[in-house]
């Protein structure tokens, strides 16, 4: 950087690691890979019958290193920059330095590429020569592949799935052109620098392949096909982002988080790209065996879907599109068990039926439908984008979960209350237990929302809807004044994650201070230290709430443990076991910055902030906040808030918004580009409740 300091936003070594699995990823909505390895993936395209179903392994025509002759040896560096989602290799001697840039292009989301560049550093004219190992062979064991003939230089495969997901299902093809990788590239004597480019394109009809495929060649010919690739990136990351003036490990995680979670979204202005959803270990993992075979679980809509919302509304509707799209399978689940309404799978891929290879958590992990609809709750709040649920199925997916939710209850005479029994929590070391509080909180949520956004939209609400959510035990001990997991929970019973602290956030269930201290302290020394990554996070927001800032930073410091390095590639336990890349950790990480430090909270009718963060914390920058079709700024000091409005819908002026202290009740009108500032203290963003003049 410019001051001399180590920029936290890109990673940088000398060797890379011995284990693959924590090679950098790149990836952009449509396909995504790790560096050097022998295989892609398809977003959305599946092989397998259900429980069987995995991401079709693409051979990879990018993997592809740098050598030099043995005589030769040059110093080495590996660099990922998530500033332009890059991943680069160097070479430097004396005479030259060789350079090699690898991308998932994010707007162009068919194309894939790398270029190599030598340029001479000292006046000789000896020729350059770098050889291009790759072990690519136009072979998969998922699809069935056949040649066609060379396009514009390209060789071409194409072939479809083996296997669909349901008896009858879909079995997509995937088209691939790719250009020849020589032996070796070579700087001519009288050449100074030199530059190849190689692409490669990949779609599910031919016509897609070779139209992106010619345009790649045709940003190629003018030079700006990287460019075109690092500009997107840039305008994505500038439009939101968290910056901390605080340690420079932080700075680097967030920074990393930021780079592949936001690598898995459709880029802005693609509303006709389906989208496949997001698995914990994102597209560049998922092959048979690993990473839960790239199913999409709840992680996606319980921790990575709330820091898409906060900054980019179109990609949070793309994931509930995904959801809506797969109501159908939904609904079969749920009638297959007895049910009605839909039930949503615990795994989720091509079709929305449950691909979960072991019943037990595809039956009884039912939470996570009500998962499902908060994230619909959050969105509506967030947006009030009514055309979702009006128009475009977002409705059908509410009535079909308040359905199932009431005819998931039963009736208990004995306690003159609803209960929902046989389930697995979140906490899965615990099965078939009756009322697990988590359960039955999103579940009284979900027909809360539904009983609510029905008024909204003058529809008959059903009574069973309200009695349902009226009358469904959330379990409480009075005497403790905690919340017992689930019915017979005996307090310090080994826990595997964040389950109960879940209650006061994200789900924001009612209870007092004193309530949320004794769940916090209840259930911390219970849960498993090494358990998946991000439950520390939710243990650091609650602290956060109760301005216990240092307690909450070792919960969250807990987190470095599952980040490995050099490409801040989470692991899921701290151990290294279970999935990597993993985004799910990622996200509760990202939720305990933007939800934790700043106190936000999305509510039915304002944007809420409480700032609390540690010592060493001197300031945070949050950029591109979106509430309402505004864009805003936050930047927060211990002392002094600063809000401006960077970018306003159309209709701002009839429909302005304010910030209004807690405390004081002191409001302050936000218009466009202009900004106000306050004492740090707590209160909301809402519409102003007069026009501004």
């Amino acid at each position: 950087m410019a001051d001399g300091k180590e920029d936290p936003a890109v990673f940088t070594s000398t060797s890379l690691p011995s284990d693959p699995r924590l090679l950098a990823t790149v990836t952009n909505a449509y396909l995504g890979t790790r560096v050097y390895r022998d295989i892609l993936h398809v977003n959305g395209v599946y092989n397998g019958a259900l429980g069987d179903t995995h991401r079709a392994d693409v051979p990879s025509p990018i993997n592809v290193r740098m050598r030099v002759p043995d005589a030769d040896s040059p110093a080495e560096t590996f660099t990922l920059n998530t500033r332009t989602g890059t991943f680069s290799h160097q070479l430097q001697s004396t005479d030259y330095t060789a350079t090699q840039h690898i991308y998932a292009h994010h707007s162009l989301v068919h194309l894939m590429a790398f270029s190599i560049t030598i340029r001479r550093s000292a006046p000789t004219t000896q020729p350059v020569t770098v050889q291009l190992r790759t072990p690519f062979v136009p072979k998969s064991q998922d699809l069935d592949l056949k040649q066609g003939p060379d396009f514009q230089g390209a060789h071409y495969v194409y072939g479809q799935t083996l296997v669909p997901e349901v008896e009858g299902g879909p079995r997509p093809t995937i088209h691939m052109l790719w250009t020849p990788v020589p032996r070796a590239v070579t700087l001519r004597g009288e050449e100074r620098e030199r530059s190849w480019e190689f692409l490669t394109a990949v779609a599910e009809s031919e016509e897609e392949a070779k139209r992106s495929y010619s345009h790649g060649l045709a940003l190629v010919a003018t030079g700006s096909l990287l460019p075109s690739h690092t500009r997107a990136w840039d305008t994505l990351r500038r439009g939101c982002s968290v910056d901390l003036d605080g340690p420079l490990p932080l700075q680097q995680a967030l920074h990393g988080c930021l780079y592949y979670l936001l690598s898995a979204i459709p880029p802005r202005g693609s509303p006709g790209f389906l989208f496949h959803g997001i698995s914990p270990g994102g597209l560049s993992n998922g092959t048979r065996g690993e990473d839960y075979w790239g199913h999409v679980f709840w992680d996606q809509d319980t921790w990575m879907f709330p820091n898409l919302l906060l900054f980019l509304p179109e990609a949070a509707r793309a994931i509930l599109e995904y959801r809506i799209r797969r109501l159908e399978g939904a609904l079969r689940n749920a009638q297959e068990q007895g049910y009605q309404g839909a039930k949503f799978p615990w795994e989720s891929a091509a079709t929305g039926r449950e691909v979960c290879p072991e019943e037990i958590y595809g039956a009884q992990e039912i939470h996570v439908t009500g998962d499902v609809l908060m994230a619909f709750e959050q969105y509506f709040c967030a947006t009030q984008d009514q055309k979702l649920f009006r128009e475009d199925g977002g409705w059908e997916v509410v009535d079909a979960v308040a359905r199932y939710w009431c005819s998931r209850m039963v009736w208990s005479q004995e306690e003159q209350c609803y209960h929902i029994r046989g389930v697995m929590p979140p906490d899965e070391h615990h099965c078939r237990v009756d009322n697990s509080v988590y359960t039955n909180a999103v579940a009284q949520r979900s027909l809360i929302f539904a009983a609510d956004l029905a008024g909204d939209f003058s529809i008959p609400v059903p009574e069973e809807w309200v009695d349902c959510a009226k009358n469904i035990k959330v379990p409480f001990d009075a005497e403790k004044k905690y919340h017992p997991e689930y019915d017979g929970y005996s307090p310090g019973e080994p826990v595997k994650q964040a389950d109960v602290v879940l209650l006061g956030f994200p789900l924001m269930h009612p209870m007092s201070p004193e309530v949320r201290r004794n769940d916090l302290e209840m259930y911390e020394p219970a849960t498993e230290p090494d358990g998946p990554a991000m439950t520390w996070s939710m243990f650091a927001v609650g602290w956060l709430e109760l301005k216990e800032v240092q307690r909450a930073q070792s919960q969250l410091n807990k987190c470095f443990s599952n980040i490995t390095e050099p490409f801040k590639i989470w692991v899921e336990n701290s151990d290294g076991s279970g999935a990597v890349n993993f985004l799910t950790g990622m996200g509760g990480f990202l939720q305990a910055v933007l939800f934790g430090y700043t106190g936000f909270r999305i509510t039915k009718s304002s944007l809420r902030f409480d700032p609390a963060f540690p010592e060493d914390i001197k300031k945070v920058e949050v950029i591109g906040v979106s509430y309402l079709g505004s864009k805003l700024k936050f930047t927060i000091t211990k002392k002094e808030m600063r809000v401006k409005v960077t970018e306003s819908p159309r209709d701002l002026a009839e429909c302005p918004l304010e910030a209004v202290l807690e405390a004081s009740g002191q409001r302050f009108p936000l218009s466009g580009g202009k900004s106000i500032s306050f004492p740090t203290a707590a209160g909301w963003i809402q519409r102003a409740s007069t026009p501004a003049r």
